[in-house]
């Protein structure tokens, strides 16, 4: 006779992302050239590492004490897929990207993932030629999923070999000297931001301006846009900036669209230069940065583990009228304030606090509030 499998409990961040004031989904899409076969689709994804994988292959259950475990179960593929064969808008002047982009944005304000089946799906948009990867963040991080999905894959010119993503994962962060001085600047940071995050979730809050919704914006309609930039543009960029990097820039080009949008959208009267809006970022705390090794994902004694091992980090961003009269200013000051940002330990003071408030209070901490 089988002894079932024991329910396995779901971690404290697991457990944060399944409270229904965040029920975090992530949307992944992957477009092809070539038209998808269905079957040959659901083929590969039944005999892959995928639905084997403990976090895949389980339901999410509560137990008496209203605490959330993993179940193991049998999956069945026809469940999990989501078969689009019409193209998603009636408007032949639409292009595909556009109307993947409001198939996407639908997704984000619909219904959440029926709790009768393991937490993903995935649909193939055929007309389309792309498929949304649709994945609960409590099965994991985005560093977590995307190794699982390339392990799944393989070389067209050799099957046998796993494809690569150039530049991920290719040996860890530059060794630094620890200095007095290096030691001070980073204890120092630590403390500065680390009390902003507590303020910031406890009492303060940025100014309203255009960019803030109001009550229930969770559930208002949403709108996709894509903004493309060429590497190469973004290279000229960076050397304008000494010793600056491809986020920097992008922080930077971020920082400066929002201050033209404040223009468009507000009175210039109404706000004063160096206003802040504050931005959240996630950041990857695994020792070894990139894709990872999914057998040591997997294995349960390995130092870095399967789930969500990431931290919090604030990130400001500051208006500033007449935003496209140098707009290298905007790099030079997202370069300056991530620097300091990369000194401090606040990822990992957000991810050991957030860790502790779920372990002892679990659903009963104000989530709404504390995300504020």
């Amino acid at each position: 006779m089988e002894i079932p499998e024991r329910d396995e409990p779901v971690t404290p961040a697991g457990r944060l992302f399944l409270q229904p004031e965040m029920n975090q989904i992530i949307h992944a899409l992957i477009g092809v050239k070539c038209p998808w076969d269905v079957e040959a689709v659901k083929s590969e994804i039944g005999n892959s590492l995928m639905v084997k994988h403990p976090r895949f292959s389980s339901l999410m259950v509560r137990d008496s004490c209203g605490r959330e475990r993993w179940r193991r179960t049998q999956v069945n593929l026809d469940d999990h897929f989501v078969i689009r064969r019409d193209p998603i808008s009636d408007r032949d002047t639409v292009s595909d990207e556009d109307a993947v982009n409001e198939y996407l944005a639908d997704l984000a304000v619909s219904s959440p993932l029926p709790g009768d089946k393991p937490l993903w799906e995935i649909h193939l948009l055929l007309a389309h030629n792309c498929a949304v990867l649709r994945i609960h963040h409590s099965l994991g991080d985005g560093i977590s999923i995307v190794s699982l999905f390339m392990s799944c894959c393989r070389k067209i010119g050799d099957p046998t070999q796993t494809p690569t993503l150039g530049g991920v994962g290719s040996g860890g962060p530059p060794r630094r000297r620890w200095s007095f001085k290096r030691l001070m600047m980073v204890l120092w940071y630590t403390l500065v931001y680390v009390l902003e995050f507590v303020l910031r979730s406890l009492w303060l809050k940025d100014k309203s301006t255009a960019l803030r919704g109001g009550a229930g914006v969770e559930l208002w309609p949403r709108k996709l846009a894509t903004a493309k930039f060429t590497i190469d543009d973004m290279k000229t960029v960076k050397k304008a900036v000494a010793d600056a990097t491809i986020n920097d820039v992008l922080f930077g080009v971020i920082a400066c669209g929002l201050s033209r949008y404040l223009d468009m959208r507000s009175s210039s009267k109404g706000l004063q230069d160096g206003l802040q809006i504050t931005g959240v970022s996630m950041v990857n705390l695994r020792p070894q940065p990139g894709l990872q090794d999914v057998i040591k994902l997997m294995n349960s004694k390995s130092g870095t583990r399967w789930g969500n091992k990431i931290g919090v980090l604030l990130l400001p961003v500051n208006y500033f009228r007449k935003a496209g009269s140098d707009p290298l200013q905007f790099v030079k000051r997202a370069k300056a304030m991530i620097d300091k940002k990369k000194l401090s330990l606040e990822a990992l003071c957000s991810y050991k606090v957030g860790d502790l408030v779920m372990s002892l209070l679990g659903a009963k901490v104000n989530i709404r509030t504390w995300l504020t």
